[in-house]
């Protein structure tokens, strides 16, 4: 039997409704709006998309967005004093800074700059330690393990007592995510294995596993027989492993390949997520969503 699909683009479009509607109800009831700065600096290709999209999702959903474009020859002490000027701004919700930054800029010292209840990324380090105590003192999950335990949850897998596996141990998905699935509380309360690529007999960590959560950024490295039937599969990977010509535009295309076997797999799990599709939807949402709780944080509504 071929597995459910848990695709992010449709639970992106639920979870943004929900959000434009929240946004309006608040400002109708309050005059108030999310405020969202995008601070890029240099003109990467990859993160000018990027950045792009989070600008037209929250316009789309009604948010106060500014985006402050900055000449890669910006000083570290320049960009402190613009990330000072919106830690102050009270309209200004949430401040995101799109990484890579320039050599000459230290990434921890910027990052850490940030006002910790306006860090909608949840990167600071104060909002690492929140994680880490889990329950009320969490304000901002990181984006991505947030919409993988949103993707979770609203496909209806039972993650309370299930084994959970997660291959990876980075900062940005592997350890948060593994910390949020071990917690007290609804999408969590899990039993929690960490592996990754150094793990001796992956394959048979892996088998156990009733939720398998795969973010090593290596194409193809779980295979079918590593995965137990009826598993939820969770594919966080996205690898450019080629190109192709696309039949809408004439014009080349990554191939992009998942950490999992996809085609073999979908046979044997009970849910998996595509790639393209399943996952990386959910980042730019889960950050439109901290940064409507932050200004709820701020008006006393959370």
């Amino acid at each position: 039997m071929t597995a459910k699909l848990i695709k992010g683009t449709d639970i992106r479009e639920e979870i943004l409704e929900e959000i434009a509607a929240e946004v309006k109800e608040i400002k109708d009831k309050k005059g108030v709006v999310p405020g969202l700065v995008t601070i890029l600096v240099g003109e990467d290709p990859a993160s000018m998309s990027y950045v792009t999209l989070k600008i037209k999702t929250a316009d789309r959903l009604g948010f106060k967005e500014i985006q402050e474009n900055q000449p890669t020859t910006i000083s570290e002490a320049d960009l402190l004093a613009l990330i000072d000027k919106y830690n102050k701004d009270d309209s200004i919700h949430g401040i995101l800074v799109q990484l890579p930054l320039p050599d000459h800029i230290d990434d921890k010292k910027i990052l850490n700059a940030i006002d910790p209840d306006k860090d909608v990324d949840g990167f600071h380090p104060v909002n690492v330690g929140r994680l880490m105590i889990g329950g009320s003192e969490v304000k901002f999950a990181p984006c991505t393990p947030a919409g993988i335990q949103e993707m979770i949850v609203r496909a209806g897998v039972e993650t309370s007592g299930a084994e959970v596996v997660v291959v990876g141990r980075s900062n940005i998905v592997g350890k948060p995510i593994a910390n949020m699935m071990v917690q007290k509380g609804p999408g969590a309360n899990a039993t929690v294995t960490i592996v990754h690529t150094r793990t001796k007999d992956l394959a048979s960590h892996c088998k156990r596993a009733d939720i398998l959560i795969v973010a090593a950024g290596v194409p193809g490295l779980v295979k079918p027989e590593w995965i137990k039937p009826g598993a939820c599969v969770i594919d966080v990977g996205v690898n450019r492993v080629g190109e192709k010509v696309s039949e809408k535009t004439g014009k080349n295309v990554a191939i992009l390949r998942g950490d999992v076997d996809f085609d073999a797999a979908k046979e044997i799990a009970g849910s998996i997520t595509p790639v393209p599709g399943g996952v990386g939807p959910m980042t730019i949402t889960m950050l439109m969503k901290n940064t409507l709780s932050s200004m709820k944080y701020k008006l006393g509504m959370m």
